[in-house]
C-alpha cells in the first residue's frame, strides 16, 4: 500500500493540491485524471519520492518495490535494450550483472565459486531464470521486433526507445507501478497489450492517461485532481464522467433550495422585525439564515474549448479522386500505387503501425509534399483544411495570438477575434501572448481555431489529440461527431476512432484493407483479420524470397 497523508503542494502562491488523504491498494489501477497543468505528473513524482511535499508525507509499507516509467529517453543509450528492461529490476539486475562478471573470469577461484552459487540461489529466488524471456515477451507486446533486442538503444527512434522504457516499468512485477502517459507513441494493438496487462496484473497501478478508451478498460478507480483536491472514485472513466456531474449538479440544486430559503427567512424577518408579537420569531429565522450557508463549489480547472466545425457549403459527388500515388521517404516506399476514391459522408479512419504512410499521404493531399508518381484530385466543390501532426512551421512568426488568428480568419474585428480565442480558453491578457511560446496544447487549441475560421467541408486531420487534456479531446470528438461533411483522420484514440468513423483504412506491410463499416465491426470482422493476415504473411515471403536472392 502507499497513501499521501495531509499532503500539500505549492510552487510560490500557486497551490496545486492541498491536505491530500488518500490510500491506493493493490489489486486496483488508479487513473490519475486533471486538466492540463492540474499537477497530475507532479503528483506521481511526489508519490515516487522524486519531489517533497510541501507539508504532508507519503507512506510505503516496507520492502514494496516501485517502478517508475522513465521520461530520459537517452539515460540508456549504451545499453542494448533487452538489458534496459532487464534493470526495471535493480536488485536482480545487479545479481545477474555479478553473476555474468564471475563466470567471465579466466581464473574461477574457490571464493567466486562459492558466490557464484549464492548468486544462483538468489537469482532463483527472483524468478531470474525467466528474466530475458519475460522481457522479450513484453517488448514483443509493446511492438519492438526481436531483431532490436540486442542493439543498443541509440539505435533505436524515440518512438520505439518510450516503448522499451515502458516495459522497463512492467517488467519484474513491481508492487506499485506509476506511469505517466504511457500510451504515448503506442499504436492501437500495443494499446491493447498494455490495457490487458494492466487488467492482469495483480498489484497497485497508477497511470496518468489522456486516453479515454485506455482509462475505461484498464481502470478501477479515478482520481480527480480538481479544486486543489484529489479524491478517488470507485469506477472507470464514464461511470466517473456520470457520477461528478450528477455530485456537481446536486450541489447545485442544494445551493439553489438553500438561497430559496434565505430568501423567504430575509423576507419575513424585513416584515416582521419590528412587531414585537414576532420578534422572537424573526430572531429565530436570523440565525437559521446564518446557518443556511450554500457551500462553496469552488473554480474547476477544468474547462473545455469551444469545438465547432461550420462548413461553408455542401460537399458536390466528387470529393476526392486518389490514383497510383507512390512515395519514397529515406529510401522506404511509404506508399505504392495507393488509391482512393472518398465519397460524400465520409468519416474515414486510417488506422495501421506505419505513421508515416499516412502522415507521407495527407502532407501529399496538402499539398506540401509531392508525389514521386500518381495523382489526386479534390472535387471543384471541396475546400480542405489540414491538421498537421508537426505544426512548429506555423509558429516560428513574431505574432501575438490575435494577430496570428486574424490572418486565417475572414472576420478581422479584434473583438470577434479575441471573442473566439476565448472560446478556445485564451482569455484577457492570454491572447496577447507571442504564439512562439505557447505550449503543445496551445498550439493542438490554434490549430483547431484556424480550421474553424476556415469554413472547410473537408477535413483532413493528423493524431489532432496529442497534448490535449480530457475535456478539449472530448469537445474535438463532439465537434467531429456533429460536423456534417467530410472527415479523413489519423489517430490512435481508440474511442474517437469508435466515435467517428464510418469507413476504416489500414495500412498493413503487406497492402492497404479498406472497409465501409465503424471500428468495432472492423475489429470483429473474422474477413478483416484473414485479409490482414493473408497480407503479412504475403509480404514476409517476399522479403524471404528477396533475402535468399541477395545472399
Amino acid at each position: 500500500m502507499i497513501s499521501a497523508n495531509n499532503v500539500t503542494l505549492s510552487f510560490g502562491k500557486r497551490v496545486l493540491f492541498n491536505k491530500v488523504n488518500v490510500k491506493f491498494l493493490p489489486g486496483n489501477c488508479y487513473g490519475l485524471i486533471g486538466a492540463n497543468g492540474s499537477g497530475k505528473s507532479t503528483f506521481l513524482k511526489v508519490l515516487s519520492g522524486e519531489i517533497d511535499p510541501t507539508n504532508g508525507s507519503i507512506a510505503v509499507q516496507r520492502k514494496v518495490r516501485i517502478a517508475v516509467l522513465q521520461q530520459d529517453q537517452f539515460a540508456f543509450d549504451e545499453h542494448k535494450v533487452i538489458d534496459t528492461v532487464l534493470m526495471g529490476h535493480k536488485k536482480l539486475y545487479k545479481v545477474l550483472m555479478e553473476r555474468e562478471a564471475i563466470y567471465s573470469k579466466s581464473e574461477f577461484t574457490e571464493e567466486d565459486g562459492i558466490r557464484a552459487g549464492e548468486l544462483e540461489g538468489v537469482v532463483a529466488d527472483l524468478k531470474g531464470w525467466e528474466a530475458e524471456a519475460d522481457a522479450a515477451i513484453m517488448l514483443d507486446g509493446l511492438g519492438i521486433v526481436e531483431d532490436l533486442h540486442q542493439k543498443t538503444m541509440k539505435e533505436l527512434d524515440g518512438t520505439e526507445k518510450v516503448r522499451v522504457l515502458l516495459a522497463q516499468a512492467l517488467f519484474g512485477n513491481p508492487d506499485v507501478l506509476l506511469l505517466d502517459e504511457p500510451t504515448n507513441n503506442l499504436d492501437l494493438k500495443s494499446k491493447a497489450w498494455l490495457e490487458n496487462f494492466l487488467c492482469r496484473f495483480n498489484n497497485t497501478v497508477i497511470v496518468v492517461s489522456h486516453d479515454r478508451h485506455f482509462i475505461n478498460e484498464a481502470c478501477t478507480h479515478i482520481v480527480d485532481i480538481d479544486f486543489e483536491k484529489i479524491q478517488i472514485y470507485a469506477g472507470n472513466y464514464d461511470f466517473w464522467v456520470q457520477a461528478s456531474e450528477l455530485a456537481l449538479q446536486q450541489k447545485r440544486d442544494g445551493n439553489k433550495k438553500k438561497e430559496d430559503k434565505v430568501k423567504e427567512l430575509k423576507a419575513f424577518v424585513q416584515r416582521f422585525g419590528a412587531n414585537a408579537a414576532k420578534s422572537r420569531q424573526a430572531t429565530a429565522r436570523k440565525k437559521l439564515i446564518e446557518k443556511l450557508t450554500p457551500d462553496d463549489i469552488g473554480i474547476s480547472s477544468r474547462k473545455p474549448p469551444y469545438v465547432v466545425f461550420t462548413p461553408g457549403r455542401a460537399c458536390g459527388n466528387r470529393i476526392l479522386e486518389v490514383r497510383n500515388l507512390t512515395k519514397e521517404v529515406d529510401g522506404r516506399k511509404v506508399l505504392n500505387n495507393f488509391d482512393l476514391v472518398v465519397n460524400k459522408k465520409d468519416k474515414i479512419a486510417l488506422i495501421g503501425g506505419d505513421n508515416l504512410a499516412k502522415a507521407t499521404l495527407f502532407q501529399i493531399l496538402s499539398g506540401e509534399l509531392e508525389a514521386d508518381s500518381g495523382e489526386y484530385d479534390w472535387g471543384v466543390t471541396i475546400t480542405p483544411t489540414f491538421f498537421p501532426k508537426e505544426n512548429s512551421q506555423y509558429f516560428n512568426v513574431d505574432l501575438d495570438l490575435v494577430n496570428w488568428l486574424r490572418q486565417y480568419s475572414e472576420e478581422k474585428d479584434e473583438r470577434y477575434i479575441r471573442g473566439f480565442l476565448g472560446r478556445m480558453l485564451f482569455s484577457g491578457d492570454e491572447a496577447t501572448k507571442n504564439v512562439s511560446v505557447l505550449s503543445g496544447g496551445e498550439r493542438v487549441r490554434c490549430m483547431l481555431a484556424r480550421m474553424m475560421q476556415s469554413g472547410a467541408n473537408a477535413l483532413v486531420l493528423d493524431e489532432p489529440v496529442s497534448h490535449l487534456d480530457l475535456e478539449a479531446i472530448n469537445a474535438l470528438n463532439q465537434g467531429l461527431l456533429n460536423y456534417s461533411e467530410v472527415i479523413l483522420f489519423a489517430t490512435q484514440d481508440h474511442q474517437l476512432i469508435e466515435t467517428v468513423a464510418n469507413r476504416i483504412i489500414e495500412f498493413t506491410p503487406g497492402g492497404v484493407i479498406d472497409r465501409q463499416m465503424n471500428f468495432r465491426e472492423y475489429l470483429e470482422s473474422e474477413n478483416v483479420n484473414a485479409q490482414r493476415e493473408a497480407l503479412i504473411n504475403s509480404q514476409k515471403s517476399i522479403e524471404s524470397s528477396e533475402l535468399r536472392a541477395a545472399a
